[in-house]
């Protein structure tokens, strides 16, 4: 593969890092997960660290990578290159493109995970027109692209609709008001209102529902109503023509899936209007480890500018 130029672009979460090397005709060539680490050296280091071992283990050269691309959650200036308040990352201020450049010599840019993951997604299911892109993990937010690029919005906030209130008596959610979307389909609001142990508490719940466990059964109502709180949300105020669902909640196939439509089915049984919007055909779920976010980082990481429109083979 000497000679070629790749891409390489890396999803960075709380505990893992997904790296994925594609060629010029947007093929995967080389993918590979490892540990994120904790504070800013070591996410640094393992960042590094990813891009060199899935050179070796693709059987590509380091100067055969014309480009890094690194989704990270947090707060991200993407002109700037800096990640702050990443959390989950141990990370507060980090000029992340500067470090990743001077380590490697190769040109870094950073994006938040889910706008790069919302970018990966349209170009793996060949969507050219509007889409948004909902991830529902731990939490819940959204990406919004059109015709190939992100759209941020004024502040940068464009489709972030998980703290957006729909329930003035739910939940207290961890931003501080009551009933947003995340307390009702977010992953850890689900498993704390469980309060249950168990590896996949999301997944219990489903289990627990279908045997007929009553706090189960609402719980998973909120699930979807939640999802679907959310795909309305999004259609209503871009007007996108798709809504891809990923995250590690696909992990619950489809039972996630069907479970969303039935919601917007019912939803809209009393409403022509929204029955007019077949939202129930417009979303559609990535399979589990979909590499979206790391494919979405590699294109990312080719572009010039974070306003410049795609251009993907």
């Amino acid at each position: 593969m000497t000679g070629r130029r790749i891409r390489v672009g890396l999803d960075v979460g709380g505990t893992k890092i997904d790296a994925v090397a594609i060629d010029g005709a947007d093929e995967i060539v080389g993918r590979l997960r490892r540990e994120s680490g904790w504070g800013e050296r070591e996410v640094v280091a393992n960042i590094v660290a990813a891009v060199r071992a899935l050179a070796h283990e693709a059987e590509f050269e380091i100067d055969d990578v014309g480009s890094v691309g690194v989704g990270i959650p947090g707060l991200v200036d993407a002109d700037a290159g800096r990640v702050i308040h990443a959390v989950n990352l141990g990370v507060e201020s980090l000029d992340l493109a500067d470090l990743g450049r001077a380590q490697l010599g190769i040109a870094f840019r950073v994006e938040n995970d889910v706008k790069a993951a919302a970018l990966g997604a349209a170009v793996l299911r060949g969507i050219t027109g509007s889409m948004a892109y909902l991830n529902l993990g731990t939490g819940v937010a959204a990406g919004i692209v059109v015709d190939g690029r992100i759209w941020r919005g004024s502040h940068g906030t464009a489709g972030e609709i998980g703290h957006l209130s729909v329930d003035p008596n739910g939940r207290v959610c961890g931003c501080g008001q009551v009933g947003c979307i995340e307390t009702l389909c977010g992953g850890g609001a689900l498993a704390r209102a469980w309060g249950r142990p168990g590896s996949l508490p999301v997944r219990d719940i489903l289990d627990a529902a279908e045997s007929g466990d009553a706090d189960a059964v609402a719980l998973r109502a909120d699930l979807f109503r939640g999802a679907a709180a959310a795909t309305r949300a999004l259609v209503l105020s871009a007007d996108v023509e798709r809504v891809v669902i990923g995250g590690g909640l696909t992990a619950l196939g489809d039972r996630l899936d069907s479970g969303i439509r039935e919601a917007l089915r019912r939803d809209a049984a009393t409403s022509a209007f929204m029955r007019s919007l077949r939202l129930d055909e417009r979303i559609e779920t990535l399979p589990a480890g979909s590499p979206a976010a790391a494919f979405g980082a590699a294109l990312v990481g080719a572009s010039e500018s974070s306003k410049e429109i795609m251009s993907h083979g």
